[in-house]
């Protein structure tokens, strides 16, 4: 049987919120990752989810998540990231910043749906 996990998107403002969020509705002990990498590890299964996959992420009100996790946050994210990225990635970070300052290129929303689509195909449901 399929488990259904809830998101509600009126509850994310910033990507610290999404940590937050994520953590109760799917979590173990409130955390599910705190960082995009630790997300994406807990979204494989057995830290919060059931270890064969058998579930699904349905996102609630994902528009308002959407519009706040947008360019501005997804500058606000790129510079901190820039501030304590390893030196041969600032090239990189600062291209990916740039972008971000002027509307252009992919979003922490659209960051976060990605990894969620690489690792549960098919199972989320934005709402």
């Amino acid at each position: 049987m399929t488990v259904t996990y809830v998101i509600d998107g009126t509850r994310v403002g910033t990507l610290e919120d999404f940590w937050d969020v994520v953590g109760e509705s799917i979590g173990s002990d409130g955390y599910f990752g705190r960082n995009l990498d630790a997300f994406a590890d807990c979204l494989r299964g057995g830290y919060g989810t059931p270890e064969d996959g058998d579930y699904a992420i349905e996102w609630r009100d994902h528009e308002v998540s959407r519009r706040n996790l947008g360019h501005p946050e997804t500058v606000r994210q790129l510079e901190q990231r820039l501030a304590r990225c390893h030196p041969t990635n600032r090239e990189h970070v600062a291209a990916d910043l740039a972008a971000a300052r002027a509307g252009r290129g992919p979003t922490v929303f659209d960051w976060l749906v990605r990894i969620i689509e690489e690792e549960l195909p098919g199972g989320l449901r934005l709402r």
